[in-house]
C-alpha cells in the first residue's frame, strides 16, 4: 500500500516566493519538470490562460496572482489600491470562465480585505491581509477536498476498479488516499483525455507516483472498455456543478456518463459544492478554446493542413446521467444536489 505521507508532485505546484509566482508547467510534465516563474499578477494570468496550470492548478494560482496583485498596489493611497486589486480580481476570473473556483477564490479575498472589514487597506497592510486570506482560502480547499475524499472513498469497494476521465488533482488524491486510509486498494483505468492529454501524462502519472499500475485507454475506448468490463465505476472531478445538478467538467465527461449508463456502470461527481450562482446549466459559460489546439499534441501536430479544429473545452452532463454528486457535506443525488447547503439534520438522506 503506498505511503500517504508522501505528497504527490501536482499536489505542490503553485508556490508563491518573495519574487513571484512559481507555477508547475503541466504542458509538459512528467517528462520535464519545468516551472514558470511570474513576477507580476499578468503573468499569472496567461500562465492560467495558456494552459500551464490545469484543474485546481490555477485556483491556487489566483490566490498567488492575488498576493501579486496586493504586492503591486503596494505604492498606491486609499481606495487606489482597492480598485487594483479588484482589477486584478476581474482579470483572472476572465483567464478560464467555466470553472467557478477562480472566481470563488478573488471574491473570498476581496470579501475578507477590501471589499469587507479593510476597506481603505493599503501599502503593508494591504498585502498581509491578502496573504492571510489566500492562506485561509487555500487551506479551507484543501480541508473540503480532504472530507469530499472520505466521502467518495466510503461508496467505493475495496478493490475496484475506477475509470476517470481527465485530470481530477485534489479530488482524485482525497479519494484515494481516504481508501487507503479505510484499507482499500483500489485499480484504475485512466482516459488520455485529448488534447493535452491531462489524464495519460498527469493522472497516470500521480497514481504510479502514488504506487499504482493505472491502465491507459483513448478517449474513444470508454465504451468498450466498460462493455468488456474494465471498470465498476466512473469517477471524475467537476468544473462547476449548477444547483439542478448539471455537471460542467472537461469535454469528454459526458461520453462517459452515457457509456457508463448504457453499461449499468455508476457514474461519481466529485464537487467541493454546486454553485449557488448557477441556478442551471444556462447559467454556465462554457469555455471555446481556439481549434488550432485539437489539431496538435505536446506540440506536434496531428492533423492535415488545411484542417479545421473545434473545441469545446467542457461539456454538461444532465443530472439523469449522474449517479450520485459527492460534495465535502456528502453524497447527493443530483436532483437534490441543492441539500448541501441545507443547515446540519435538516436536508434528506444524501
Amino acid at each position: 500500500m503506498s505511503d500517504t505521507r508522501n505528497t504527490p508532485t501536482l499536489a505542490d505546484s503553485v508556490r508563491t516566493t518573495g519574487e513571484g509566482v512559481d507555477i508547475l508547467d503541466r504542458r509538459v510534465y512528467p517528462f520535464e519538470r519545468r516551472w514558470v516563474h511570474c513576477a507580476t499578477v499578468e503573468e499569472v494570468a496567461v500562465a492560467i490562460e495558456e494552459m500551464v496550470t490545469q484543474s485546481s492548478g490555477p485556483m491556487f494560482a489566483t490566490t498567488a496572482g492575488m498576493i501579486l496583485a496586493a504586492r503591486e498596489a503596494r505604492g498606491a493611497g486609499p481606495g487606489s489600491a482597492g480598485e487594483m486589486l479588484r482589477a486584478a480580481g476581474r482579470r483572472l476570473i476572465a483567464t478560464r470562465p467555466t470553472n467557478n473556483h477562480i472566481r470563488d477564490a478573488v471574491l473570498a479575498i476581496l470579501a475578507a480585505t477590501v471589499d469587507g472589514p479593510l476597506p481603505g487597506a493599503y501599502g503593508q497592510q494591504l498585502v498581509i491581509a491578502v496573504e492571510t486570506a489566500a492562506a485561509e482560502h487555500d487551506e479551507a480547499y484543501l480541508a473540503g477536498t480532504r472530507a469530499l475524499g472520505r466521502h467518495a472513498a466510503a461508496l467505493l469497494e475495496d478493490g475496484a476498479r475506477v475509470l476517470t476521465h481527465c485530470w481530477g488533482d485534489a479530488y482524485l488524491i482525497g479519494a484515494v488516499q481516504a481508501a487507503e486510509e479505510m484499507g482499500k486498494r483500489l485499480e484504475f483505468v485512466c482516459t488520455e483525455t485529448r488534447p493535452y492529454l491531462q489524464g495519460a501524462r498527469l493522472t497516470a502519472a500521480t497514481l504510479v507516483e502514488m504506487g499504482y499500475r493505472p491502465t491507459v485507454i483513448t478517449d474513444g475506448m470508454v465504451p468498450a472498455a466498460l462493455s468488456d468490463g474494465l471498470a465498476d465505476v466512473a469517477l471524475v472531478a467537476s468544473d462547476r456543478v449548477t444547483m439542478d445538478g448539471h455537471v460542467v467538467n472537461k469535454v469528454g465527461t459526458l461520453a462517459v456518463a452515457l457509456a457508463a449508463r448504457a453499461f449499468g456502470v455508476p457514474f461519481y461527481v466529485l464537487s467541493h459544492a454546486p454553485d449557488p450562482r448557477s441556478p442551471g446549466i444556462a447559467d454556465v459559460e462554457i469555455e471555446h478554446r481556439d481549434g488550432e489546439e485539437v489539431l496538435r499534441v505536446l506540440g506536434a501536430r496531428t492533423a492535415a493542413e488545411g484542417a479545421r479544429g473545434y473545441y469545446p473545452a467542457f461539456d454538461a452532463t444532465p443530472p439523469g446521467l449522474v449517479t450520485r454528486i459527492i460534495t465535502e457535506r456528502g453524497a447527493f443525488e443530483p436532483a437534490r444536489v441543492s441539500d448541501h447547503f441545507a443547515p446540519p439534520g435538516e436536508g434528506p438522506p444524501r
